[in-house]
């Protein structure tokens, strides 16, 4: 199993791979003065070179993760067997946008032999957080989001373990823009289940996103950060990296070197993270 976190400038798109499959984390393809959305097609392109795409995650339905364009892209060349969204979201033009986009490809591929089926999730009352039968080669626990606590669009969105199942498989903790206020509701819920290699940092590596109580349960050897260089956010926070630092082995973030693409993978009992610069990958 390895991750790709393409520079998708102040916004967010990941790639999971393992035993031949691939699940992509988010669509955001901006059109902006330092990345296009050509660049980081070509380089999901390269990187998912004969794997086949189970499915797409958007962990939430605000523009910097669910971009229409980006969703569309996604869906057109990778035709994943189902795409994954919270139940709640915030009702923008980009929401708006996906939802279409999503029903005309299922209503494109619904007489196929590959139709595209839609995957709402939310953590019941049951705290019930295992989703099964979406691919052979990956498991997935669901965190995040929970009915009775989403009081805004950032607690909203979903927060899922990735694991890899074949020889190299590690656990991936996905994010979104979950903030402090969720992050103590699925502590207490949760609490050793978040434990994690590699984390997502959430928000962009935003102070609001940092509640060191679950940091810890996560305990990750790697933390990676999906920012814009130069954003007008600030983002990522000085003294979250600070805490990301004190807590994980390594942690490394898009904006750096004017962009870069995050290639993480196991070396033995650790991680390495290669950062390249938006060109295209060669598979590995």
């Amino acid at each position: 199993m390895d991750i790709l976190t393409l520079y998708a400038a102040q916004g967010d798109l990941a790639a999971v791979r393992s035993g031949g499959e691939a699940i992509i984390v988010d669509a955001h393809m901006p059109e902006c003065d330092d990345v296009t959305p050509q660049q980081i097609e070509q380089a999901l392109a390269v990187y998912l070179q004969g794997m086949r795409v189970r499915g797409m995650i958007l962990t939430g339905l605000d523009r910097d993760h669910a971009c229409p364009a980006g969703v569309a892209s996604v869906l057109a060349s990778y035709t994943p067997d189902w795409v994954m969204y919270p139940k709640y979201y915030k009702d923008t033009d980009a929401a708006s946008e996906v939802f279409d986009t999503i029903a005309r490809h299922v209503s494109r591929r619904a007489n196929s032999n590959r139709p595209l089926a839609r995957v709402s999730v939310s953590v019941d009352r049951m705290h019930k957080a295992s989703l099964v039968g979406l691919a052979p080669t990956f498991d997935f626990q669901l965190f995040s989001p929970h009915t009775e606590d989403m009081d805004c669009s950032n607690n909203s969105g979903i927060v899922v373990k990735i694991t890899g199942l074949d020889a190299t498989g590690f656990s991936y903790l996905v994010t979104g823009d979950t903030e402090v206020p969720r992050w103590e509701r699925i502590n207490s819920i949760f609490g050793d289940s978040l434990r994690s290699h590699v984390l997502s940092a959430p928000h962009h590596g935003s102070k609001t996103g940092v509640h060191i109580p679950s940091l810890l349960k996560i305990s990750p050897n790697t933390v990676l950060i999906s920012a814009g260089v130069d954003n007008s956010y600030g983002h990522p926070d000085g003294q979250a990296v600070a805490v990301y630092q004190r807590t994980a082995k390594h942690v490394f973030s898009t904006n750096a070197d004017g962009g870069v693409c995050l290639l993480t993978r196991p070396k033995g009992s650790d991680f390495t993270t290669t950062l390249v610069k938006h060109v295209p990958l060669r598979a590995a």
